[in-house]
Order: structure tokens, then C-alpha cells, then sequence
């Protein structure tokens, strides 16, 4: 077929997309607006802007972590550094939320990383993040609805004040502790969604304000006692790094979990008004204020009260009570049951819109693809996710389950950073073209194979004319030109070699996978207490030669032009490639590897079973499943000859 057959060689054939291994690297296309226009499923309304955004980030971001986790860290691990860990931490989830926000302008449709995953990388590896970011939210919902009835209560008299009918009771027999405030919660939160995505995001702007004022309360409030007292938390022998540099380091990789709630502004990409200019500054602007807020809590908190003397479960309160303003403890309730509302709006937020994602593309069915009419948003999906939610809310307690949040937030954030690279360097130069236009995708190929022809005739003709006096080869580009020099056309064959475009993306692909090998084995020797220091010493020093070779070579090599047109253009530009994405590949592959094993047990047996619906049901029913790959630069003209009336 002429102009498809290095589309069809890269691909194994023209219709790849059939069963085996090859289903599961298959990619799909960018949405466009001419896909969009084609396709049969309603759209998600246009209603985002940036306030929204930063109403979704900072909302989504700024839980009751930070009511609490200031006084665990900053006893175990920093002192009064903890100030600092909060900025080491900002720092390293900056670096994904620059790669997510120039996937997020150039790739502005629901599902966030699974879509990114399913466009870079391949049906498999998105199918494995979609369905750990479903676990990631429906438990991560339900752990932040059973966090609300305890704060509830506390701002009723105490833990038993709630009423009969929404207080936690244990059902005799079977020892299981009922939270039926928690479900009842879950309940409105979903009738929210229901209504519409800017009615929502309305509430939660509400919500997320009158959160910030409690912190901004915090702030005030402690730092004028800080001043009246002489900062007693500051005025130690130990100094400002009691646990050294190191504990300040482990304070940041824990604190680093209380950020991992941007990505929900990804989630909404379908949804902005303006995505390339409005998701940009929406994910830098909520990430800024929560870092800001997160420093400025702390700074003071820890000044207040020495670091040794915190109480571990309420450290902000403790820290008022002890300079006898035991009045803002209420304040304090108050700003952790909004942060925990809000929270809970930004986890249920954005499953509805993975399931759609999934659904369109045919790997779950049609049902969760649909989109209301009147509200504009996917209402079945909301629905059973919001039940399944406020089911576990009722019957769990999952803060055992609550270390599998951050798996898939984690893998998300390495597969957007990995997304960032193949972008870059490797973007698909063929695109899937539904095989119902296999007569336009003739037709161009038939005038393409005819313009090969006349130019393989004239082939000698035109190197005749083309090296002549007046325009020269450069000496080092020229296969024509003898070199004399045996260094010299050594050094040509080499240039040569990696300036071939093909060579040059093999080349960067590979590197690419090296790379990610070497930060995979690097993690999993500096984080292995088990080993041999021999062994140790040994597996870090091959992974760091492979890391540091990888990201040299990527440095030398240039990155691939067609990322200038790959999706949707003038959107932001990710700094600092390959460097910024790496690091944030390097940061959460080494804090996916400490997890536990216990959660790496309950995280395999969710993905085995994720392994079996895919097998089962979405190789078969993708979207892909009968697709031809054609060139990306010859898209539009087919679709062009597709739509020409016929003779």
C-alpha cells in the first residue's frame, strides 16, 4: 500500500491491533476535534476555569494530613525542620505536576494519566494505571469519609455526641464497626456530582475557602503567640536539625503524600473552558498554595511547642491549648472536617471520568461511557462510584487499605513522567484509522505509490543536479565527498548514523528503557536492608551508571520534531527535559519501592484480577480491535478524501 508500509513494518501490520502481545502496546490517537465531531458519546460540559481549578487542586490536596502530620513527622523525623521537609517535598511534586501539566494541555480529555498512558505508551500499561487509579479513589474516598464523623463529633461534645441514627455502632457477632455518617456523606457528596460538574466545583470552592481560612487562622493566630512567647519550639540545644539532614530527607518523603492530590485537576481536562492556558496555571497555582500553606502551618506549629512535647494526634490544637487558647481548638476541628469534605469531593471527583475514559475506548462496558444530556456529566458512572464508595464507608474500616491510595497515585506520576520522555523523543509517528475508511486510506496511498515511482525514475537525474559547485555538502554530512582522513570519515559514518531519523528514534527508545531499568534497579538496592553490602554496593552502582548514561544520552540526542505538533499546540512546555522528568521518575519509583510488602500483596491481587477483566473482556471489545495504523502526517488527508462526495 505504498505509504503505509513503514507505518505497517513499526507495527508488525497494518491492522495490529488484533490479539497477543501486540494488543497490548497498541496506541490510540490524540482526540481531535474531528474525531470528537465523529464520535457517538455526548460531551462533558465546557464550565472550568482557573478559580475552578484551584478550587479542585487545593480542595483535592489540602486534607486532614496536615492537622496531623505535622506533629508525627516533626517528632520522628525533622524537628523544626519540618519546614523544610515540606519544601523538599513541594519540590519533588513539582516535578510531576510539570510533566502532567504539558500532557494535560496538549491532551485535554477525561481520564489524566490513563489517558497519557494509553496515547504514549500502550493499551496495556493504561489499562494498569486506570485500574489502579479506580482502587486509588474508591478507597481513597471511603478512608476520607470514615475520618469525618470522629472530627464531627468532636465539635458536638465529644465522640458519642452525634446522633443515634448517623453515630458509628458495632454490629454484635460479627465485631464489624458501622459508620453510617461516613456513608450518608458519601450519599450527598455523589447527589452533588450528579447536578453538574460547575455546581460542584461551586460547593467545593466554598468548602476549600472556609478550609484555607482556618489555616490562614493557624497562621495568624500562632504565628502573634509565637511573637508574645519568644518561639519556645526554636529555642532548643538540639538546634534546627535534631535528626540531621537525614531526618529531614524522611520527613520530606512523608509529608511528600500530603500533595497527591493535583492530579484531580487532570482528571477535569474535558471539562476546562480554555485547557492549554487554564490547566497550566490551574495544577502550578493549587500546587503553590498548598506548598505555601503546608510551610507557613508548620513554621509555626513547631515554634510553638518543642518537637519532643507535639501530641501526635492533635499537634495543632495541643499547640494552642498549651498557651491557654483552648477556644481555637473548635477553629481547628472546623478547618480539618472542611479539609476532609472537601478531600472527599475531589476523590470521588475524578473516578467517574477514568470509568468514561475506559469505557470509550471499549475496555469496560458502553454503560459507563454515557453522559446525561441535561447535566452534562457521566451519571451512571458517578452513581455506582458513589455507591461503591459510601458501601465501603459503611462497612470498613480501610485505613489498613489506605497505604494502596499512593500506589496508584505513584504509578500515575511515573507513567505521566515516562509519557513526558516518549512525547519528546519517540512521539507515534502512526496514528489508528477505523478500517469502515480502508477505501480513502487506498486512495491516498495509490497517488502516494505514484509520486514514488516518477521520483525513483528521475532518482539519478536529481543527485546529478543536486551536488553541484554552487551548492556544496558539508565534508561531514556528505556520503558523496571521499574523505581522506581516516578519523575524519570515521567520525562521518558515526554522525551519519545518529542523524538517520530512524536510527535516531531507536536509538532514544531504547535509551528510554534503560534508563527506567537503571532507576528500578538503583531504588530497589539503595532501599534493600536484606542484601549483602557487596551486592548492594554493586546493583546501585549498575543502576546508576545506567540512569546517569541514559539521561546523558538523552541530553546529546535531539528530540523529535514532531513533538511540536503532537496534539493539541501552544500549551505549556514541560522545562528541563530529560532531566525534570527522570528525577521525577527516580523520586516515585524509590517511594513506590518502600511502600511495604504488605501493601505490594493487596495492590497484586487487585491488579491480578484487573490482569483477568482485561484477558476476558477489554483485548476483545477495545476499541483498537480492528483499526488500520497509517502515517500521522497523512491523517487529516484521508479523512479529507473520506468526506469528498463520490463520482
Amino acid at each position: 500500500m505504498g505509504f503505509l508500509s513503514d507505518a505497517q513494518n513499526d507495527s508488525g501490520n497494518g491492522n495490529y491491533a488484533s490479539g497477543g502481545f501486540m494488543s497490548l502496546v497498541r496506541r490510540k490517537q490524540v482526540d481531535s476535534d474531528r474525531a470528537k465531531t465523529s464520535s457517538s458519546h455526548h460531551h462533558l460540559a465546557k464550565a472550568l476555569t482557573i478559580p475552578h481549578l484551584i478550587a479542585i487542586g487545593v480542595g483535592s490536596t489540602i486534607g486532614a494530613g496536615v492537622y496531623i502530620l505535622v506533629g508525627t513527622v516533626a517528632r520522628e523525623h525533622s524537628g523544626p525542620a519540618l519546614t523544610f521537609s515540606f519544601l523538599i517535598a513541594g519540590i519533588a511534586a513539582a516535578l510531576s505536576a510539570f510533566c502532567y501539566a504539558e500532557l494535560a494541555s496538549r491532551c485535554p480529555s477525561a481520564g489524566s494519566a490513563y489517558h497519557y498512558s494509553y496515547i504514549c505508551v500502550g493499551e496495556g500499561v493504561a489499562w494498569l494505571i486506570g485500574w489502579a487509579l479506580i482502587l486509588e479513589y474508591t478507597i481513597g474516598g471511603s478512608a476520607v469519609a470514615r475520618g469525618i464523623s470522629p472530627n464531627l463529633a468532636m465539635l458536638f461534645g465529644g465522640a458519642d455526641s452525634l446522633p443515634m441514627f448517623l453515630a458509628r455502632y458495632t454490629i454484635p457477632g460479627i465485631d464489624v464497626v458501622v459508620d453510617p455518617c461516613a456513608a450518608v456523606l458519601v450519599f450527598v457528596v455523589t447527589g452533588l456530582l450528579c447536578l453538574g460538574i460547575k455546581e460542584s466545583t461551586f460547593v467545593q470552592g466554598i468548602v476549600t475557602a472556609a478550609n484555607i481560612c482556618a489555616m490562614i487562622f493557624v497562621i495568624v493566630a500562632g504565628g502573634y503567640l509565637g511573637f508574645k512567647t519568644g518561639w519556645p519550639g526554636y529555642q532548643l540545644q538540639s538546634g534546627y536539625f535534631p535528626f540531621g539532614a537525614d531526618g529531614m530527607l524522611a520527613g520530606a518523603s512523608t509529608v511528600f503524600f500530603s500533595y497527591i492530590g493535583f492530579d484531580s485537576v487532570a482528571s477535569t481536562a474535558e471539562e476546562v473552558k480554555n485547557p492549554q492556558r487554564d490547566l497550566p496555571m490551574g495544577i502550578g497555582l493549587a500546587l503553590s498554595i498548598c506548598c505555601a500553606l503546608y510551610m507557613l502551618v508548620s513554621a509555626v506549629i513547631v515554634g510553638l511547642v518543642p518537637y519532643f512535647a507535639m501530641d501526635p494526634d492533635t499537634p495543632i490544637s495541643s499547640a494552642f491549648t498549651s498557651h491557654g487558647c483552648n477556644w481555637a481548638a473548635y477553629i481547628v476541628t472546623i478547618g480539618a472536617c472542611t479539609a476532609l469534605c472537601s478531600t472527599l469531593m475531589g476523590s470521588i471527583l475524578p473516578q467517574p471520568r477514568i470509568l468514561m475514559a475506559m469505557a470509550r475506548d471499549g475496555l469496560l462496558p458502553s454503560f459507563f461511557s454515557e453522559v446525561n444530556k441535561k447535566t452534562q456529566v457521566p451519571l451512571k458512572s458517578t452513581i455506582v462510584t458513589g455507591f461503591l464508595a459510601a458501601l465501603l464507608a459503611f462497612f470498613m474500616d480501610v485505613e489498613a487499605l489506605s497505604g494502596m491510595v499512593s500506589v496508584g497515585t505513584l504509578l500515575a506520576f511515573t507513567m505521566v513522567a515516562i509519557s513526558v520522555l516518549i512525547l519528546r523523543y519517540v512521539p507515534p509517528d502512526v496514528v489508528p484509522i477505523p478500517s469502515s475508511l480502508q477505501e480513502a486510506i487506498d486512495s491516498v496511498s495509490s497517488k502516494y505509490r505514484s509520486t514514488t515511482s516518477l521520483i525513483d525514475s528521475d532518482a539519478d537525474d536529481v543527485d546529478a543536479k543536486a551536488i553541484t559547485a554552487e551548492s556544496p555538502v558539508p565534508v561531514l554530512v556528505s556520503k558523496e565527498t571521499p574523505l581522506e582522513d581516516p578519523l575524519l570519515e570515521k567520525v562521518a559514518v558515526q554522525l551519519n548514523y545518529f542523524t538517520s531519523e530512524e536510527n535516531r528514534r531507536t536509538i532514544a527508545g531504547w535509551t528510554i528503557t534503560c534508563t527506567c531499568i537503571g532507576v528500578l534497579i538503583l531504588t530497589s538496592a539503595a532501599s534493600s536492608r536484606t542484601l549483602f553490602s557487596t551486592y548492594r554496593y554493586s546493583l546501585c552502582g549498575v543502576g546508576g551508571v545506567l540512569l546517569l548514561s541514559g539521561l546523558i544520552l538523552l541530553t546529546w540526542i535531539d528530540q523529535d520534531d514532531a513533538r511540536h505538533s503532537f496534539g493539541h499546540t501552544g500549551g505549556f512546555i514541560c522545562p528541563f527535559v530529560p532531566l525534570l522528568p527522570i528525577a521525577s521518575i527516580l523520586i516515585n519509583v524509590y517511594l513506590l519501592i518502600n511502600l511495604g510488602g504488605d501493601t505490594w500483596m493487596r495492590v497484586s491481587v487487585w491488579l491480578a484480577i484487573g490482569a483477568l477483566v482485561y484477558a476476558f473482556y477489554g483485548r476483545n471489545h477495545s476499541s483498537l480491535q480492528n483499526v488500520i495504523y497509517v502515517p500521522a502526517a497523512h491523517v487529516d488527508e484521508i479523512y479529507d478524501s473520506a468526506s469528498e462526495p463520490g463520482p
